[in-house]
This record gives C-alpha cells, structure tokens and sequence, in this order.
C-alpha cells in the first residue's frame, strides 16, 4: 500500500549512483520496465499487462515494456529510484521525498487519481476531530496518513504537539484498534472500511476533505522519457484504453472490475466501494485539468512543507522549497534544483487524439 516508511536514500554514495544511473539511461532504448504494486488506482497495470493492452501499445511504437508486480510498495519506489524500472506507481508525496530528494529527475507521466475518502481517521468513541486532543493516534509514520492526519490538525486549529503520533505498521492498525488502549487511528482502504465495522468506531476527518491533494500517479524517469517519447506514449494510450474499458457499464467493463477485483483481494463490491472513494480520471480530459489546474501547485507547497518539516527533503534542505517542482501553473520551489515535474503534455496528446 502507500506507506512511506523512509529508506536511507539520501546517502552522498547511493546518491551519486544515482547519477551515474541517469546517465546510462539518457539513450534512445528499445525497452523498459514500470513497476507497480497492489492499490485500487494501480490495479489497471495488472489488468493491462494481462490482458496485452500494454503489449498492444508498445508494439505499435516498436518497444517492450516490462509491467511488474512488486508487493512491498515502499520497495517498489526504492527499486525504481536505483534505477532497476524505467517507472513506477506512488503518490505525489512519495515521489517527493524518495525519488526527487534522492536526486533523481523524475516526471509524473500519468495523473491517475486522487483519493476522495479512502484515507481517514477514525476515533474511538468520540465523534469530533477535535476530540483527538491528548490522544495517541496509531498511524503509519510519514506515510500520507500521517500528511492528512497534519491536514486535518490544521482544520481544527490543533497540531501535532496536541496528541502523541505512534509509529504502527498498516499490517497491525486493524488488530490495534480492536483492543482498549488504541483509540485513535489513522489508515486508507480497505483497512479503513475494516475499522470502521467496529464497535464505537467514528470517522471523523477524511481525504475528501482535502480532495485533489493525495495524488495517485505513475511516474517515470525524466532522462529515460526525454530520450524515448515513445515509451511515454506507449504508456499513455495503454492507459486511457484501460480506462476506456473499466468504467464502461457493460458486461466487459464488469469483467474489467472483477479482474481488478481479484488481483486486489476483494470482491466485485469491494473493489467498487473503494472507486466509489476514489476520484478515477478516466479520461485524459479530467485528468490534463486536473494537472493544468493552480491548484496543484498549491497542493505541493503543503506537501514539501510538510515533507521539510519532518525532515524527509534531505539533510542539505534549508527550507521547504529546496527541491523544485514544475507544474503548468508555474514552478514551486528551486529552479535550480528541479527533481519532480508534473507533464500534461502526453495526456494532452491522449485527449487530442494524437497518440
């Protein structure tokens, strides 16, 4: 899932494989790979490569791409940040801080989704956010469950001096909830639904109330795309064919879900639960919007503060703006220091028809 247990990336030696990574791959190539792991937005990789989509798409531009399943998502953004794939699924707030502030330009190719109330918290017996106060909140620590409990903070005029964050693995937040002592959490889907059938369970602050800033993307190596378009096309057009197919309402989008479904470990009515919570672009219009948007460039100001204070930019970083980001609506952050940059231009393509 999308939890941003922070690795030691930012070592001056990794680092400067890094670059050296970058390099040897700023060719034209004839083949790539992405990696992925299991979310609801992600699960159309899966069901792309399986189906040949993926394969349809690259064969039309005369390339291979690798579609891989990792399931250890933070390992997944490692992998890819060494640079063993071309590209990878994570949210806007990891590609930040694992990728762009271990020094390697990245571009997020693909805006594929944001969550719009698969994050939440939940407290025990209380039914306001601001009852959180003084309390321990179980969470997975500099995870974006940790940025939206920050979010939500803000809402209530608290802080995170106000309560006690205790570092908790997603694989034990269900467990810790069922017993007495843990009274307040901070999860996504499908852990959150899970918690939310418990007894004096209360959701009291979701993503949905900060729509458009948990971002869901498919990101790519900004050398490797400069110096293959191809592979961004290819990656592209398979997409929105994905998206074509899964949100039709007939028998083949079903089986699209149902797919999807499987691959995730849910049922049909699982899976749809969590689109349900799930602000999909399904078309490449929604989505270059989206991307085009002021308001995106707004959104990573308060994720690089957030990353800045809580130490996940980099022991180099003076301030909050030490890595640039390049949006449409102009760059936040360094000029000089560009590491992750939001592309419109593929999709445009896809929307255009010209891919």
């Amino acid at each position: 899932m999308r939890n941003l247990l922070k690795a030691l990336i930012l070592a001056p030696v990794f680092c400067a494989a890094l670059a050296v990574v970058g390099i040897a791959h700023a060719e034209e190539r004839k083949s790539f790979s992405v990696c992925w792991s299991i979310y609801v937005g992600w699960m159309p990789w899966d069901y792309g490569a399986q189906q040949g989509i993926v394969k349809k798409w690259a064969d039309k531009y005369g390339i291979a791409i690798d579609v891989v399943q990792i399931n250890d998502y933070v390992e997944s953004i490692n992998q890819y940040t060494a640079g063993k794939y071309d590209g990878c699924t994570m949210t806007n707030m990891d590609a930040l801080t694992i990728p762009a502030a271990g020094g390697v330009d990245s571009t997020a190719l693909i805006v594929g989704d944001f969550s719009n109330g698969n994050d939440g918290v939940v407290l025990k017996g209380k039914k306001s956010l601001a009852d959180i106060k003084g309390q321990s909140v179980n969470l997975v620590e500099l995870s974006v469950s940790h940025y939206l409990l920050a979010r939500g903070l803000e809402s209530v005029g608290l802080s995170e001096k106000d309560l006690k964050v205790v570092n908790t693995s997603d694989a034990d937040l269900v467990a810790a909830f069922a017993t007495p002592d843990v009274t307040s959490v901070v999860t996504w889907n499908p852990l959150l639904s899970e918690i939310l059938t418990m007894p004096n369970s209360n959701k009291v602050f979701d993503s949905s109330q900060i729509p458009g800033e948990i971002i869901d993307l498919m990101v790519v190596n900004s050398d490797v795309l400069k110096a293959n378009p191809k592979f961004g096309k290819a990656l592209v057009g398979a997409w929105y064919e994905i998206m074509a197919t899964m949100s039709a309402q007939d028998a083949k989008g079903k089986a699209a879900r149902e797919f999807m479904a499987k691959a995730s470990g849910t049922d049909l009515a699982g899976f749809e639960a969590q689109l349900a919570s799930t602000k999909m672009f399904y078309t490449a219009k929604d989505a270059v919007a989206f991307t085009t948007s002021a308001q995106l460039k707004t959104t990573m100001e308060y994720v690089a503060k957030f990353s800045f204070d809580h130490g996940l930019l980099g022991d180099g970083a003076a301030d909050a703006g030490f890595i640039g980001v390049e949006t449409a609506a102009g760059l936040y952050g360094s000029s000089k220091n560009v590491k992750l940059r939001f592309d419109p231009s593929y999709m445009q393509m896809a929307l255009d028809g010209k891919l």
